[in-house]
């Protein structure tokens, strides 16, 4: 009976020691939820500069990002239809302020981070000399080609190249020349590709691709003002989006943007 005894106190005893390593080894519901990427809706001319931003982000922190890159407007549609995300990067003021209307961001948390240029661009190899200006000749210069950019409707680099084309008093002449992409990085494949002659993309676009070139800068007063707004999704329970919305303000990622040719917006 004795030896029965210390025989059950013996397996009660190897019982709770291996229920209390199981416990101490399984992760804490907090730190198994620190664990989770921050996911990162951004416009798609920020992924050269959000791809080196977040993998510094990594290695300084030991978190994860998850970086989506699509057009502002695509982006917009899929935080309505209710896709996770803990951030949200426009390229303009309008898809922001349609999330905002929509209650899908933290208002508190919105601010103005970048600026950029609208520049014309056509192949490396291309001959093209086109001064832009009030009624220049882009319709004759494309002849029978088309004319890359965003989606004038939708995607905002084309939404700001419609604009700065009707400033300019040439959108009427090259409208039907437009080739529509479904987001500005598309446009500029299709220009590097020598798919079009000639396209419209933001300054840092053009500066990413060394199989472009620019051939001249629209002027600033031809276009709204080219600003990238970002916000915390209203939806997110992430504990770390706001450290990396931190991180992006921050001088560390200023001087990957910088480089990349956006104008950081204090």
């Amino acid at each position: 009976m004795a030896k029965f005894a210390r025989l059950l106190m013996c397996t009660l005893t190897l019982a709770f020691a291996g229920l209390a390593h199981a416990q101490e080894a399984r992760p804490s519901e907090s730190a198994a939820t620190s664990t989770k990427p921050v996911v990162v809706f951004a416009a798609a001319s920020l992924k050269n500069a959000l791809d080196t931003i977040g993998k510094d982000w990594e290695s300084k922190t030991g978190n994860k990002v998850a970086l989506s890159f699509a057009a502002s407007s695509a982006l917009a549609k899929q935080l309505d239809s209710g896709a996770p995300a803990d951030l949200f990067v426009s390229a303009d003021l309008k898809w922001m302020d349609w999330v905002a209307e929509r209650k899908l961001i933290d208002p508190a948390s919105r601010k103005t981070l970048l600026g950029n240029t609208l520049v014309l661009i056509a192949p490396k190899e291309s001959t093209f000399s086109l001064k832009i200006e009030k009624g220049f000749k882009l319709a004759e210069a494309l002849g029978d080609g088309r004319l890359a950019m965003g989606e004038p409707k939708s995607v905002p680099a084309g939404i700001y190249g419609q604009a700065a084309l009707t400033s300019l008093g040439v959108w009427e002449a090259v409208s039907a020349k437009v080739a529509g992409a479904e987001n500005v990085r598309v446009a500029l494949a299709y220009v590097a590709r020598g798919e079009a002659p000639l396209g419209i993309v933001y300054g840092t676009d053009a500066k990413s691709d060394p199989q472009v070139k620019v051939i001249d800068t629209f002027p600033a007063d031809s276009h709204p003002p080219i600003v990238y707004p970002v916000a915390i999704a209203a939806s997110s329970t992430s504990a770390e989006a706001r450290k990396f919305l931190e991180f992006l303000s921050g001088p560390d990622a200023a001087k990957v943007f910088e480089g990349q040719g956006f104008t950081v917006l204090k």
